[in-house]
């Protein structure tokens, strides 16, 4: 059934750190890795969090009346169809890619056809048809974990893990003064306290989830996986049974170095000296403030002496 397909989901705040992370894992001979962010939510998502985060981000909710088709058509997944369907626009332009949207809905049909109609079953069937529909994936052959990444998901972790008994998810936080002045660089970004409302909301659900389901939602600090992305993932690596391998060393896409994230993420050099430069960024009173908000989250995570050291 598609809802014991093995799936991690990747989860971060904005410019904390998710698309590199996901860009890491990226050439690892065991993992089908998702090309963009896996934007799996739809417009029908309607709770007390769809003010604060976009819908495209969050966990899908699907009509009860729908057909698989229109289950389909409801997944956003904005920066893989505009890729496939309107290529000249999309920010991904340069990279080939393969893909068919038409022929992956057909592989999602009959996936679920299969296994019938719920969330967890759709979002396996979606990830799979993708993996089916990608014709210049570079594979291992030995591929048995999908991985998608979809920015602040850890909101509805809980629900990804009851539905889902083969999933994991994967937090990425990142130091909230490196990750505040990333996101001033935006067009429009989020005042200061908004922002950081956010952040903590994100670490206060990864913190909450770890103790609801141990061994199953995992936390890793952005300052490791730069510092030594091996070593940081190699306990996910253990946990999911595969091996931390030296794919692991350099972030890639469809299995080919990258030299700059970007646009993938607003990181685009993934590095410690680049963390802490960013940090720096900040006026003396815009660091008090990011401290003030961030307040009890930073020792839980090891930021209490982040611009001290």
């Amino acid at each position: 059934m598609s809802a014991a397909v093995p799936l991690l989901m990747i989860s971060a705040m904005y410019e904390n750190g998710g698309n590199a992370t996901h860009r890491f894992l990226d050439g690892h001979p065991d993992l089908f890795v998702y090309p963009f962010e896996s934007q799996i939510g739809t417009r029908l998502v309607n709770d007390g969090l769809s003010a604060m985060f976009p819908v495209k981000y969050r966990w899908p909710v699907f009509a009860l009346d729908a057909s698989p088709a229109a289950d389909y058509h409801a997944i956003i997944d904005e920066e893989a169809k505009v890729r496939a369907r309107t290529p000249h626009v999309s920010k991904f332009r340069h990279m080939p890619f393969a893909f068919s949207d038409d022929e992956r809905r057909e592989h999602y049909l009959r996936y679920v056809a299969e296994s019938g109609r719920s969330a967890a079953s759709n979002v396996g069937a979606f990830f799979k048809a993708t993996f089916d529909a990608w014709k210049d994936r570079r594979r291992s052959g030995h591929e048995r974990v999908y991985v998608g990444y979809s920015p602040i998901i850890v909101v509805d972790a809980a629900q990804i893990l009851s539905q889902m008994p083969n999933a994991h998810v994967l937090h990425v936080v990142r130091n909230p003064w490196s990750a505040y002045a990333d996101t001033r660089k935006r067009p429009v970004p989020l005042p200061l306290a908004d922002y950081m409302l956010r952040w903590c909301l994100n670490q206060h659900v990864a913190l909450l989830c770890r103790d609801l389901f141990p061994g199953r939602m995992h936390i890793v600090r952005t300052e490791d996986v730069v510092a030594g992305p091996r070593a940081a993932l190699s306990p996910l690596c253990a946990t999911l049974g595969i091996e931390p391998g030296p794919s692991l060393d350099v972030p890639s896409w469809n299995g080919e170095r990258l030299e700059d994230i970007y646009p993938w993420g607003t990181i685009r050099r993934a590095t410690s000296e680049a963390n802490r430069a960013t940090a720096a960024e900040l006026s003396a009173e815009e660091q008090d403030a990011v401290r003030r908000h961030a307040g009890l989250f930073l020792a839980p995570f090891g930021y209490g002496d982040f611009l001290r050291t």
